[in-house]
């Protein structure tokens, strides 16, 4: 590109003195020619590219870690004469996002499309362009470009592992003792009757009643009496770790060549933590179970339980945000925040920590009657220094369930064992 830039302008100047200076035929020609090269040039790349079009969508804006994402892609050529070729340039910010083309002959008035496959390997919300437009002359000496902004975010999931069991949360069985607390969603117990206010949904409206009164009345129900799920999801930056990731460029390679990878999750322990949690969840909503979520990261997070697939989605969109950044220990935000936990309820600890001070976050919520669970990711084999075996062992003193998480590990196979496979279903 810099060659012929230079060869042009060198041609213009040694015609443009020649025929000034001596008026020889060949220098007048050799200007004519050089000045005539330059305008066309320069028409090319303004004309070819001032009414191109571009329309990006897709037929979803939330998807997980390890799915492929397609996105189509329609160039427009509304201009009435041909586009010899143009560069289509997308500038998001999500990782080894597709969809950059040389798209070539685009005739006028015709409509050009593909579809850009992504392997998404990192959670959380990525802008969908912008796009950029390049057009360039044959003789590469001018470019002109165009830039469409972007118009919608793509948010990533977590990944989601599949669990074939979990230790069951103890809790009272539907038919039991009912729990005095009011319900958001409708459940099978009833407990009276009120006024409408603005926001309630149609279908608890108690027609009945309300003929009789002459005003809208809905029905209030007390909460079902199985107990809660709550996940302590440890994000304080002081105990994550992480290793470097050598499988990517063998993986992306693969993937390239049209075979869809197998995705592994990157050596850190906060994804780990992350997908666990995001896991689990799903788990436990499956199992029509209320479940809630805790945590600390950039902010203190909390989550109140319930059992609805709307609950799932708010809290996976919330766990791709989460990052290592916070500041409170577990043992903190569980004694935080474990008076506030019904009694009964269960809770699983999430965290890679090798402290001892872990077994005093056990202790509050066994004493508040709370059962725990926790998930231990070992730290030696994310590049920590310190042995969990220590703590794995008081743990198991305690005869609470423990799941062990290596990094490297199947995660779906892993949350489904456990060294101690007591289950405190009334």
């Amino acid at each position: 590109m810099k060659r012929s830039r230079t060869l042009i302008f060198l041609l213009f100047l040694l015609s443009f003195f020649g025929a000034f200076a001596t008026n020889a035929i060949i220098y007048i020609r050799l200007l004519y020619l050089t000045s005539f090269l330059i305008g066309a040039s320069w028409l090319w790349v303004k004309l070819s590219i001032i009414k191109l079009d571009l329309n990006r969508h897709t037929r979803s804006l939330r998807d997980n870690v390890g799915d492929i994402y397609d996105e189509h892609f329609e160039i427009s050529n509304n201009n009435p004469w041909y586009c010899p070729w143009v560069e289509v340039h997308n500038e998001s910010n999500l990782p080894s996002s597709a969809g950059s083309r040389l798209l070539i002959g685009i005739k006028k008035k015709e409509k050009r499309s593909y579809i850009a496959r992504t392997w998404l390997r990192q959670r959380g919300s990525f802008s969908l362009g912008p796009t950029t437009f390049i057009s360039r002359d044959p003789l590469a000496l001018f470019q002109s470009q165009k830039s469409f902004p972007a118009k919608s975010q793509l948010v990533v999931l977590p990944m989601i592992v599949p669990i074939s069991s979990f230790p069951n949360p103890p809790g009272l069985l539907p038919g039991g003792k009912v729990v005095r607390q009011k319900a958001l969603g409708i459940t099978p117990h009833a407990a009276g009757i009120r006024e409408y206010a603005p926001g309630d949904a149609l279908r608890r409206i108690h027609w009945q009643t309300s003929a009789r009164r002459q005003k809208l009345m809905v029905k209030e129900f007390d909460q079902d009496p199985q107990s809660s799920v709550w996940i302590f999801l440890d994000a304080q930056s002081a105990v994550q770790l992480s290793k470097q990731d050598s499988t990517l460029e063998d993986d992306w390679d693969n993937w390239m060549l049209g075979n869809k990878p197998k995705f592994s999750l990157p050596p850190s322990t906060i994804e780990y933590a992350v997908t666990s949690a995001a896991s689990l969840t799903h788990y436990f909503i499956k199992e029509r179970r209320a479940v809630g979520l805790i945590a600390s990261g950039q902010s203190n997070i909390v989550i109140p339980a319930d059992r609805s697939i709307r609950q799932e989605e708010k809290i996976l969109e919330t766990l791709a945000y989460i990052q290592s950044k916070g500041k409170m220990p577990l043992e903190e935000l569980v004694t935080v925040q474990a008076g506030q936990l019904m009694q009964g309820s269960s809770a699983v600890l999430i965290t890679p920590s090798v402290r001892p001070e872990i077994l005093q976050a056990i202790d509050v919520l066994l004493r508040r009657k709370l059962h725990p669970t926790v998930v231990l990711l070992d730290a030696e084999s994310f590049g920590g220094t310190e042995s969990s075996i220590a703590l794995e062992d008081s743990i198991k003193k305690l005869n609470l369930p423990l799941c062990h998480i290596r990094c490297g590990d199947d995660l779906g196979k892993a949350l489904s064992n456990f060294s101690s496979q007591k289950e405190n279903t009334i």
